[in-house]
């Protein structure tokens, strides 16, 4: 692309983030890293009843943490700025009186009463109330006043908003990235408030005025506003601006595949929808993230990205460098993207075995401490990660599966024990514990080379050896290959837990 890309991300702060805006976030992130271009972070809290105090800075905090951070924005200040639509208000303004004196804009002074009464009288005739071209000239409004009715209650200072003046009897040609072509015949649109009564701009007016503004090549944003394209189309041909390049994502859905994706579902099938954890300060109630959760923000991204993209080809791990190279708007999905929480936790457990096991070890760490009450060395701690990550997929899970590397097992699995512990068991753990005394290379490969042979000589099975082993090392059928458990900790403490597991299984003489 010839032309320099900017690109940006408009949430409201009205509360947490929802994964489906991240979503957004993340394909405008990746759109500009691949075409070298500028991806900007404007906060659009035009909604003053709505707004909520610490969004703003959960929103921010949310991007940072997914590794798509802005390089436009709150406290990044660029050319363009401010970028909170609040601080913007003097340029809506005077963008506004242009509509106005060219003739796109007008005066509505219709009260709430007024409109609800229009509104009551259409659905009384079976009609469906729309304030529009076949309206605008009955209603309370400087199209349908004289200019100088309009003047005084201008001077007087008399509640009214400003309505766009949506032209008759034309088609809108609309061209999406994503959907392609469409037209929109302007008859059925009605005419939008533009500036609200508390002076403020709604979403469509500050939109574009900002995009204009902040030189926005393409706008990707959510397929909620492709019912506003057009209103918009025509708002830059008021302008006489051109508009940039529109694509409309698809929708994140219910994992049953109907309805768009909500705090609910999350609540009700066990999962976050938002990437982190969310306080609101009025209820108290505590929102799950997936960061709280244990994901790791590479595969948060990665799973996200393909919620409604795919890159037409087999593979579905990508690093954010890789999908920056490989993204492109020509393969996002028109139809909406079912979230699914079992590839989510594939994701997961992928990124969990390419994750670097120091890492890891420290997290793991505090959950240790919180067991036992005791801290072990870190090279001892990142070698039992590297054992058992391969079952993992979140850090909390290694507790379950490698808490007898850090505590003798106080009982035994009583299912395991029958199986594995039965007549002439303690002779051939006698027997085991007489080869692990003689041997001075307790490495895993020396154990097993020994024991096996052991094994082979006596003509037992594998079971009758190994399982009671098992059991003894880690009080249950789990866990990594035995020796590699023998090995890591330790011959005196594995013969120790042989000991004690023949003494509690002895039966009477």
């Amino acid at each position: 692309m010839s032309k320099h890309i900017r690109v940006r991300f408009a949430p409201s702060p009205t509360g947490p983030l929802h994964i489906g805006g991240v979503r957004t976030a993340l394909y405008n992130y990746l759109f500009a890293k691949k075409h070298g271009g500028a991806f900007i972070l404007r906060i659009e809290d035009t909604d003053q009843k709505r707004y909520v105090a610490n969004a703003e800075k959960y929103i921010i905090e949310a991007l940072n943490w997914a590794g798509i951070p802005f390089d436009e924005g709150i406290d990044k200040e660029g050319n363009f700025g401010p970028y909170r639509q609040s601080e913007r208000r003097e340029l809506y303004k005077k963008h506004i009186t242009t509509l106005v004196e060219n003739g796109w804009a007008y005066y509505a002074f219709d009260t709430p009463e007024e409109l609800d009464a229009e509104r009551k009288k259409h659905e009384a005739e079976g009609k469906t109330f729309s304030y529009n071209h076949l309206l605008r000239k009955e209603l309370n409004n400087s199209i349908s006043l004289f200019t100088e009715e309009v003047s005084r209650r201008l001077e007087k200072g008399d509640p009214y908003v400003i309505r766009f003046k949506i032209p008759q009897d034309e088609i809108v040609d609309l061209q999406d990235i994503i959907r392609g072509e469409m037209k929109i015949d302007t008859n059925t649109l009605d005419d939008k408030v533009l500036f609200k009564s508390d002076g403020l701009p709604t979403y469509h007016f500050a939109n574009i005025v900002d995009d204009h503004e902040m030189k926005i090549s393409h706008v990707i944003r959510g397929e909620e506003w492709l019912p506003s394209l057009a209103l918009h189309v025509l708002l830059y041909k008021a302008f006489d601006w051109k508009a940039p390049e529109f694509a409309h994502l698809p929708l994140l859905l219910k994992p049953v595949g109907k309805g768009k994706l909500s705090k609910r579902d999350g609540d009700k099938l066990g999962f976050p929808v938002f990437p982190l954890e969310y306080t609101n300060e009025q209820t108290g109630e505590v929102a799950r993230g997936y960061r709280e959760d244990g994901y790791f923000p590479e595969a948060f991204i990665n799973m996200l990205a393909f919620l409604g993209w795919n890159p037409g080809t087999e593979q579905e791990i990508f690093s954010l460098d890789e999908l920056v190279k490989a993204f492109s708007l020509e393969r996002v999905s028109k139809s909406g993207a079912k979230f699914d929480l079992d590839k989510t936790k594939w994701f997961q457990q992928q990124y969990m075995q390419q994750a670097n096991a120091e890492g890891l070890a420290e997290e793991f760490q505090s959950i240790i401490a919180s067991e036992v009450k005791q801290s072990f060395d870190t090279t001892y701690v990142k070698k039992v990660v590297s054992l058992i990550k391969e079952r993992a997929t979140f850090v909390s899970d290694f507790w379950n599966l490698g808490h007898y590397f850090f505590k003798t097992p106080s009982e035994y699995d009583a299912k395991a024990s029958k199986k594995a512990w039965k007549e002439g068991t303690q002779d051939i753990m006698q027997n085991i514990l007489v080869i692990l005394q003689n041997t001075d290379d307790f490495s895993s490969e020396n154990i097993e080379n020994k024991v096996k042979a052991w094994i082979k000589e006596s003509e037992l099975g594998f079971g009758k050896v190994l399982m009671p082993l098992r059991l003894s090392l880690v009080g249950s059928m789990q866990g990594p290959h035995v020796f590699d458990i023998a090995a890591l900790i330790g011959k005196e403490e594995t013969i120790s837990r042989i000991n004690k597991a023949i003494a509690y299984f002895k039966t009477p003489s």
